[in-house]
């Protein structure tokens, strides 16, 4: 028999969950007949699988030892790179500026290097993260940016960082600044445009109205022109923008509908220009990062009122010789 104290990155997990991951060895239907059977008890008590469990819980384990045997460890993120521009971290969060190109989390052609797999590796080498610890918590990203779009992404060290910042991702708490270059001159120097938005999930493309029509929703997009110029004869516009809502490609449909698409942007831009100028990236960067809580922060307090910020947007730097 072997215990297990819940400490605060296990809590809120499910008894299963929590069974599966520290005694990967343990068929399925072994863990059910255990946990049905009261091998597998919660403070002393018959549990439910789905039982959530707390901080403080004994999960006591009567269960031959060879389950108990850890299998040769073998992380892929161990052949992930180690290249990470760090723009801040504590012992709760990293603050990463990630660059273009670099998958957040892994998709069909991409499973090893991404970026929660560098984190992953580099809190390992620092001995921060340990997969084998049975209430380890597995550092988790808070926010992601599309592959072909550089910035700033935070990555939560432990449970209790992930589950406030994601409330205020969610009560947008943070601003989050984007720079981005673009065809053409905008309407002003600065302004507020607000339009709306359908999302066709068949193709993954967004189309952008003047007027809500069934099924939109309402998009919000602040920006200014930081300079003007022009890129191989092209009129260009540098802008800053600030999402006040966050809907998939915003930036992209709503400076397209406006009739100023980003360079280098092949879906809402024109692959033809690109094409022709040379520019196969797209020119989007979230570029600064700023905390202005206006609830309990917890444990993450100290960052209110803190701002970061990329310090090299290869497009802004060169503007407009790119």
């Amino acid at each position: 028999m072997k215990s297990f104290e819940i400490d605060s990155n296990s809590a809120g997990v499910r008894l299963d969950k929590f069974v599966t991951k520290n005694l990967p060895l343990l068929p399925q239907s072994l863990l059910y007949k255990y946990i049905r059977t009261k091998r597998i008890k919660v403070n002393g008590k018959r549990a439910e699988i789905s039982t959530r469990l707390n901080v403080g819980d004994i999960v006591d384990m009567y269960i031959n030892d060879e389950f108990f045997e850890k299998p040769d460890p073998h992380y892929d993120f161990l052949h992930a790179s180690l290249d990470l521009t760090i723009l801040y971290e504590d012992s709760n969060i990293l603050i990463l500026d990630k660059k273009v190109g670099l998958l957040s989390h892994p998709d069909d052609n991409e499973y090893v290097d991404t970026l929660i797999s560098r984190v992953k590796h580099y809190l390992y080498e620092k001995g921060e993260y340990d997969p084998e610890s049975p209430t380890v918590f597995t550092p988790a990203l808070i926010n992601r940016i599309d592959r072909n779009t550089g910035g700033i992404v935070m990555a939560a060290k432990n449970a209790e960082t992930l589950r406030i910042m994601n409330q205020k991702v969610k009560d947008r708490e943070l601003h989050k600044y984007y720079l981005c270059a673009v065809y053409g001159n905008l309407p002003s120097t600065s302004g507020l445009l607000v339009d709306y938005l359908i999302k066709d999930e068949s193709k993954n493309q967004v189309r952008v109205y003047e007027k809500q029509v069934p099924g939109s929703k309402e998009i919000r997009t602040a920006y200014t022109v930081v300079k003007t110029g022009k890129a191989k004869g092209v009129p260009v516009s540098l802008c800053e923008v600030e999402l006040l809502t966050g809907r998939t490609h915003q930036i992209r449909a709503h400076m397209a509908y406006i009739g100023c698409p980003l360079i280098g942007d092949g879906k809402y831009g024109s692959n033809a220009r690109n094409k022709e100028l040379g520019y196969k990236k797209q020119f989007l960067y979230s570029y600064k990062l700023s905390f202005d809580f206006t609830t309990d922060a917890g444990i993450l307090s100290y960052l209110d009122g803190m701002t970061f910020e990329a310090p090299d947007v290869w497009f802004a730097t060169e503007f407009p010789n790119f």
